[in-house]
């Protein structure tokens, strides 16, 4: 019998009880990436004083209890009562979602925060916090806390003590100490590396700001967890660090800024010796890893500006026709900062700027500031240099052309270059079918045995493929391993990539867990990021977790996938047990590799992300490019190689079997 459904039925969630109900609603995740959210969330509020000329210094402490906190010499948040709310200014920002100085242009001109849930949301998911304000002259206090009633639920963020005068100051600004609840996130530990990222990425944007990091959680161990970036340079300096690994083609990098109605802007330019283009952008701080109008505009006025410099100082003769795009950003190395109102993001992780009339405003600043910089004599060695890549890079584009062609005439799926190497699924829809790019012949034929056929395909690599961070296009497609990949997912690569017709809408790379397998897995994430990108950005790829040991012990089998669950699984097993070490995928046999590695139920995968782009670029081109002493000072920094690798990925938690959109969700 159905219930009744009246007025008494309708629910309503006081306060921020609505965040913690819902918390993916407001940050996303609850793991580790929800986790540094609630920390972005208090560092933008900071930034936005910063970059609006309120301040010049934002301090991160990673506190030895758990807590964090963000210390900034900005104005302070108003500690007046509000006209209409009748509550300080402390109060509204920290308890009433979309409370904030950031809905008109008077406070701030640019705000990267701007739906007024980021302070609200971190007071909501945190056992406590605590502000100190520093305005006026004197020193105020408020804290908050998240309590559970006498109900039985949780009041979220609620005020534990007023706002309050506690004594006179010289300083001002804000600062703001949380405590993450072990409650609502999978993991309160927060990352150094992450946040230290973060934060240099912000002073690169923000010229001329001191931005620290504290970690008192390592400190008494290693005066190393204590860095402070403040860049002169700004962008330049930013495109310069991003080159470091590679081999710049002219030594400072290219700086141009200008300002319109619609937007402030900044970039800065270098070419390298690598064939890869790489265009970082950033709206209000905010990194726009799909691109968007100002991206689009960006590239017209550099395609624009540079042929009508050609032709006006003889680099290209009347018979000869313009160079493309493509040509002209041919080893380039780009970063776009605009700031501006009123954004309008789209694109499925909302990282594309989606306003149109962004795009004329850009091109026009961008190729008008580049005819006055190469105007001058002494710029003409820099254009010497554009015009020679250019040239070359227009040449070896009609080669790539042709190898595309070939391509596509060998590796169409009904074509024999698949024949014997792809074992694919008898599943006609692509959202619900995955592959596995397996590493060997051997691995490959126990995958096939293992697998469940009605939605898992199977593609062996009989060869190593190619490292495409060394290699222009058709040099890559001349790579027997990769042309069968191309095929096999069916979105061709580069300009003519295509993800609606991907075949299968999960690509795992599973390879052994040794030396050898870690190489080929890098090749392949290279490969991807370099030429299938879109794979990464639309949440496509996945990296398998086979074990590392079988553990035994009469009738207990265990399967440990990392050194360092081993010892708490040993003690766990008790004594009189056996253990194997598995060399490879294909010493497991069907049964075994299915439970372990492919069963949607019980295996793990990481999904590669680039929520850092600059630094997934980085780490590509250090590990994967010529530059032996860049890349041994890269792992000695990082001391694990895992932990590099860890910028571009994120653990997948195991489902039930059917349940793929959950899993991708």
């Amino acid at each position: 019998m159905a219930k009744t459904y009246d007025s008494k039925n309708i629910v309503v969630l006081e306060g921020l009880d609505a965040v913690r109900m819902r918390p993916g609603m407001y940050i996303g995740t609850t793991g580790i990436k929800g986790l540094h959210h609630i920390l972005w969330e208090i560092v933008d509020n900071s930034m936005d004083e910063v970059s609006n000329g309120f301040g010049n210094s934002v301090t991160v402490t990673l506190h030895s209890d758990g807590s964090a906190s963000v210390l900034d010499d900005g104005r302070g948040i108003p500690v007046d009562i509000h006209p209409t709310k009748k509550v300080s200014g402390v109060e509204l920002v920290f308890t009433k979602l979309h409370a904030g100085g950031k809905f008109d242009s008077e406070n701030y001109s640019y705000s990267g925060g701007l739906h007024g849930v980021g302070a609200s949301v971190t007071n909501a998911l945190s056992e406590w916090l605590k502000v100190n304000v520093y305005k006026n002259g004197k020193e105020y206090s408020m804290e908050f806390a998240s309590k559970v009633k006498p109900n039985g639920k949780i009041a979220s963020g609620a005020v534990t003590k007023h706002l309050a005068a506690i004594g006179t100051t010289k300083q001002r600004g804000t600062l703001v100490r949380f405590m993450p609840d072990k409650t609502v996130f999978e993991d309160v530990n927060f990352s150094f590396d992450t946040v230290s990222k973060r934060l240099r990425e912000l002073a690169f944007l923000n010229r001329g700001v001191e931005i620290t990091i504290i970690d008192e959680r390592h400190m008494r161990y290693n005066a190393a967890y204590k860095k402070t970036f403040k860049y002169i340079g700004g962008l330049k300096d930013y495109v310069s660090y991003l080159n470091e690994s590679k081999s710049a083609a002219h030594s400072s990098p290219v700086y141009i800024e200008g300002k319109s109605e619609l937007v402030d802007l900044v970039c800065a330019f270098q070419y390298t010796d690598s064939y890869n283009e790489n265009v970082f952008s950033y709206v209000n701080n905010i990194p726009t890893t799909e691109g968007g109008t100002h991206e689009t505009g960006l590239k017209s006025a550099l395609t624009r500006a540079f042929n009508d410099v050609a032709r006006k100082y003889g680099y290209l003769k009347d018979k000869e026709a313009n160079l493309i795009g493509e040509d002209y950003r041919e080893g380039i190395t780009i970063a776009l900062s605009i700031k501006m109102r009123n954004i309008q993001f789209e694109g499925q992780t909302k990282t594309k700027l989606g306003n149109p009339e962004i795009k004329a405003d850009v091109e026009n600043l961008v190729y008008n500031q580049l005819l006055v910089f190469f105007e001058r004599a002494e710029h003409r060695k820099i254009f010497d240099i554009v015009m020679q890549k250019g040239k070359l890079a227009a040449k070896t584009r009609e080669a790539s052309k042709k190898a595309k062609e070939i391509t596509r005439a060998k590796n169409s799926i009904e074509g024999a270059n698949l024949v014997g190497k792809l074992s694919s699924c008898t599943g006609k829809k692509a959202e619900l079918n995955e592959v596995f790019i397996v590493e060997g012949d051997s691995a490959g034929g126990s995958a096939k045995q293992a697998r469940d056929r009605s939605y898992q395909a199977i593609l062996p690599l009989r060869g190593k493929p190619l490292n495409a961070e060394k290699k222009r296009l058709h040099q890559v497609l001349a790579n027997e391993e990769i042309r069968t990949i191309i095929s096999a997912l069916g979105t061709s690569i580069g300009e003519d990539f295509n993800l609606s017709s991907l075949k299968f809408h999960k690509i795992i790379i599973l390879s052994d867990a040794d030396q050898d397998g870690a190489h080929i897995r890098a090749i392949l994430l290279t490969f991807f990021f370099r030429y299938m990108k879109e794979l990464i950005i639309n949440g496509n790829l996945y990296i398998g977790l086979p074990p590392l040991y079988k553990v035994t012990r009469k009738d207990k089998i265990e399967y440990v996938y990392s050194d360092v669950e081993l010892p708490e699984v040993l003690e766990k097993i008790g004594k009189g047990y056996t253990i194997q070490r598995y060399k490879g995928l294909g010493e497991m046999n069907p049964d075994q590799l299915w439970h372990t590695t492919m069963d949607p139920a019980t295996r793990a995968l990481l999904r590669v992300t680039i929520e850092d782009a600059a630094g997934a670029e980085l780490m590509v081109s250090t590990l994967m490019g010529d530059d032996i002493d860049a890349r041994k000072s890269y792992i000695s920094e990082h001391a694990n190689f895992n932990s590099g690798e860890e910028e571009m990925i994120e653990k997948v938690t195991p489902v039930k079997p059917g349940a793929v959109a959950a899993e991708v969700a």
